[in-house]
């Protein structure tokens, strides 16, 4: 069968989600053939993964009705005919409600298929002397076959039709040994890690993956950032993402020579590792930033603002911003003012208000609240939904506030009076005190994470659940630390 010279690059759905079969545009003459069979720009544009392959393969098969597979291997594939003819069969093995789904059909030269990791790969040659190419995003290594999956070429529950019956085939005993359907363990899909995972945002992150296998969790016992090793010791192929919920938050301490130390080595240098493995893994990054970012000096803060911290720890912050920043795939999350389950402003007022203590409490920085279960569910949306890589602002919504208004609401949920609190400057707070600068504008715009389709909580909604739970009440010394997010 002749080549099918001159099509022009196209891309064909096909009913395994992933899988797309590809038309090459092959050039010939009475020389021969010419094709690009893997042009990185043109095929993005298209619509391919940028997948990023790292090693090429080609099998040679001298007769026709060789046959091989079903394998299911644990990295991506960009397969071709360089030569000859072959009759292609995939098999979704994934976990998932597509599993044992199946698509056949005839590739020559002209021809190519995306296979995502996990699809079953299989073919027959239907000429003499077929050369098949494989190009993958992973190096082939002995380790590696033990995370493949296979399929028996003769399922009855594939029941794909061979063009040259099995019995009449050449096949390897290896392949014909492989289980049915009904026997294979399907392919997990690769994992989400979740770092920090018990800080304020670590906890929050638990209960919306609660229940999902792919998502796993590593506190600083389980993963220390600091440590090079804890990057060594893992198999990144197994993942496909990393959220960073961990940081250095000791606004204050941060100013004294042993915290600019520790906030440099948590909020920047673990960062930096972190980075560096998501780039040479291809894992998307999510890092959570601060609105101490910026000096305050905007009504509004939006993404493209250049950032101008005041103190070391928004130095810290804009350092690692501009370091994720490089990562191919990464979403940069900028919170203010953060509550969840642990030390915070809200529990501090709370408990105040419950041993009947009026404070003085800050009334010239503004801004919103951020509660971790909605920038958990906003980094779950984020991630699910394949949202554009870049910065993301995400607090909860509503009129910005300061500090005082915040404590009088706390105070009235409690039946206190709101005058209960007093309003102070913020020179007036710290007179005397040894203090990190803050930003007295932290309002951030949340024009973009709307338009990525989530929406956050109302702050006086989020803040009234919050208070709901009796643990609100609950004195916890306002420390902030490695492994917690408050934000303040």
């Amino acid at each position: 069968m002749p080549i099918g010279f001159s099509k022009k690059l196209t891309a064909h759905a096909t009913p395994i989600p992933g899988v797309v079969l590809y038309d090459l545009p092959v050039h010939g003459d009475n020389r021969g053939w010419f094709k690009e069979n893997w042009q990185r720009e043109k095929m993005v544009a298209l619509g391919l993964p940028d997948f990023r392959p790292v090693q090429n393969n080609i099998s040679f098969n001298e007769s026709a009705g060789t046959t091989r597979g079903i394998h299911a291997e644990p990295w991506d594939k960009f397969v071709s005919v360089a030569a000859g003819r072959i009759f292609g069969a995939w098999v979704d093995l994934r976990e998932g409600p597509t599993f044992g789904a199946v698509f056949t059909a005839e590739l020559d030269p002209s021809q190519a298929i995306f296979i995502p990791r996990g699809v079953g790969n299989a073919f027959q040659t239907l000429e003499d002397n077929t050369a098949y190419t494989y190009l993958v995003n992973h190096h082939w290594s002995a380790d590696a076959q033990g995370q493949y999956t296979f399929l028996n070429l003769a399922d009855e529950t594939a029941a794909i039709s061979w063009p040259i019956p099995l019995e009449q085939a050449e096949l390897s005993d290896k392949d014909k040994a492989h289980p049915r359907l009904a026997e294979v363990t399907p392919m997990p899909p690769k994992k989400v890690l979740v770092l920090g995972a018990d800080g304020q945002l670590g906890k929050a992150l638990r209960k919306q993956y609660d229940g999902d296998a792919s998502v796993e969790f590593a506190g600083r016992g389980e993963f220390d950032l600091g440590r090079e090793d804890a990057y060594a010791g893992r198999n990144w192929t197994n993942y496909t993402a990393i959220i960073n919920a961990a940081a250095y938050t000791a606004v204050d301490a941060a100013e004294s020579a042993e915290g600019r130390a520790a906030a440099w080595a948590v909020n920047v240098t673990a960062v930096a590792r972190l980075a560096r493995t998501a780039v040479e893994h291809d894992l998307a990054l999510v890092h959570v930033s601060s609105d101490y970012v910026f000096d305050g000096t905007r009504a509004t803060h939006d993404e493209s603002e250049p950032v101008s911290p005041l103190g070391v720890y928004g130095q810290t912050k804009a350092a690692a911003d501009a370091v994720v920043s490089v990562v191919p795939r990464h979403y940069i999350v900028r919170t203010s003012w953060v509550i969840g389950d642990g030390s915070n402003f809200v529990r501090t007022m709370a408990s105040l208000a419950a041993r009947g203590i009026e404070p003085s409490v800050v009334n010239d920085q503004i801004g919103r609240l951020s509660f971790t279960q909605d920038i958990a569910a906003g980094i779950r949306h984020l991630l699910e939904t394949g949202a554009a890589y870049g910065t993301y602002n995400l607090t909860n919504t509503g009129e910005p506030q300061s500090w005082a208004d915040i404590a009088a609401d706390v105070y009235e949920s409690r039946g206190k009076p709101r005058n209960a609190v007093t309003g102070i400057s913020t020179e007036e707070y710290f007179s005397g005190k040894a203090a990190a600068p803050r930003p007295l504008n932290s309002a951030l715009s949340l024009d973009k994470i709307h338009s990525s389709g989530f929406q956050p909580r109302n702050m006086k909604e989020a803040l009234s659940d919050y208070l709901a739970n009796p643990l609100a009440d609950t004195h916890v010394p306002a420390t902030r630390g490695v492994g917690s997010r408050d934000g303040a």
